[in-house]
């Protein structure tokens, strides 16, 4: 991956086919962007503890057993 302040392509080429470009991919557990900025690993994660949070919420509540 090519990291860069301004965007742009390049054409890496393996058996006569190019390969694609990316804007943001996720490797161990971390989203790695071109622009090297982390605004969207940040949301990533806000989106995921959202998403647990709403899960569990179930569990958290109090039950009249009455």
């Amino acid at each position: 991956m090519r990291l860069l302040r301004l965007p742009s392509t390049i054409q890496i080429m393996i058996d006569q086919k190019q390969l694609g470009n990316v804007e943001y991919f996720s490797c161990l557990g971390s989203m790695v962007t071109t622009d090297a900025r982390c605004t969207r690993e940040i949301k990533s994660r806000i989106a995921m503890e959202k998403a647990s949070t709403n899960k569990n919420t179930l569990f958290t509540r109090k039950v009249n057993l009455n």
